[in-house]
């Protein structure tokens, strides 16, 4: 019988365990060498190149690399060699200084930190602070938003809707359905410059309104296509005649698989009369919190910005007139968006997240 190359085995000290075990947690380390470190601790608890290359998402080369170089060199095996050039005049001691105040502190006069604030701070200059921070991946000046559900049902209701995504139930069509409500019809204080050569379009900061609508819309999560209501009130009311337009738009011969968030609206007495009269129709709730999973947020943002952000609107009427005429125009050639992800991978990537932001690696 045929048997492999050995592996050679790999133990580590205490102290090289600590090191290797900072290197892998400190947000400060460079990202290359605390992958290196990882590498390091999974094949020294005893996992194979195939096993540690399949849990960190890497090639069986590339953990073979470190094993030998740590093997051969240890701790300084995982280090950079040395490239020609210029010798540096920037230490380690400075660079590990710079971006431990970017991670870990705040300029007293601001809420982050500018290339002009850290080169004042640290004694450096404007470029090398850029460089810096390039080379670790910071932008001080950047922020982005997040929610991390709470709802207990969390995972089943994943499962579900992305079940729903990847293989639709037969005769049935899977409608993702929301409302974009408070929707203002504006006009410009000032007539719009139009653009021309050299100059871009140009309008007033301030504006006029002339009321508000709310738009209901069911997104065909199969054929891309819309069905659309305006509203002026964002009543059950007016939710239950949205349902009636669904009815009365798809065939009869098909069930109704309505993903919906977890708005008061949605489960009021009068709607749940209306859908005990009508067993076709399914529901499927969002987790609270998790309106991305919902597919027609991402057409509410094509609408916003194709539609409502630059439009000029002079009553209320004239703006549910230019959305019914996007729904038209759009439903002409309609273009479904694809979900990709499986339940599996979206879990995984919120797990991840969770420990990466808990700072957690059990």
């Amino acid at each position: 019988m045929a048997i492999g190359r050995p592996i050679p085995m790999l133990t580590l000290t205490d102290e090289e365990r600590d090191t290797l075990e900072r290197w892998a947690r400190r947000p400060t380390t460079a990202q290359a060498l605390a992958q290196r470190a990882r590498v390091v601790l999974a094949c020294a608890s005893g996992g194979t190149n195939t096993r540690v290359a399949r849990e960190l998402r890497l090639t069986k080369q590339t953990v073979g690399k470190w094993r030998s170089r740590f093997l051969t060199g240890r701790l300084d095996g995982l280090l950079d060699e040395p490239r020609p050039g210029t010798p540096r005049r920037i230490s380690d001691a400075q660079v590990e200084q710079m971006v431990t105040l970017t991670l870990e502190a705040k300029p007293r006069e601001a809420t982050h930190w500018s290339t002009r604030a850290m080169a004042a701070r640290c004694g450096l200059s404007q470029s090398t602070v850029s460089r810096i921070w390039r080379a670790f991946g910071l932008q001080p000046h950047r922020t982005e938003a997040f929610k991390l559900s709470k709802d207990p049902l969390f995972i089943e209701k994943v499962r579900d809707i992305v079940g729903l995504y990847l293989d639709p139930p037969d005769r049935a069509l899977v409608l993702c359905a929301d409302e974009k409500s408070q929707i203002q019809a504006l006009d410009r204080t000032q007539p719009l410059l139009p653009m021309r050569p050299g100059q871009a379009e140009r309008r007033t900061h301030d504006y006029v309104r002339h009321g508000t609508t709310s738009l209901f819309a069911a997104l065909n999560v199969k054929t891309g296509t819309v069905i659309g209501r305006c509203h002026r009130r964002h009543r059950a009311v007016e939710f239950r005649k949205f349902l009636d337009a669904i009815d009365e738009a798809v065939p009869p011969g098909l069930d109704i698989h309505l993903i919906l968030d977890n708005y008061a609206t949605h489960k009021t007495p009068l709607i749940r009369r209306w859908l005990g009269k009508r067993p076709r129709f399914h529901l499927h709730f969002t987790p609270t919190g998790a309106s991305w999973i919902n597919l027609v947020e991402r057409w509410f943002a094509t609408l916003t910005e194709k539609q409502i952000r630059r439009g000029v609107h002079r009553s209320t009427r004239a703006l549910e007139a230019a959305i019914t005429e996007y729904i038209a125009v759009t439903n002409e050639q309609p273009r479904p968006f694809r979900w990709t992800k499986t339940a599996d991978e979206i879990l995984a990537s919120v797990e991840r997240f969770c420990r990466r932001i808990s700072d957690s690696r059990d």
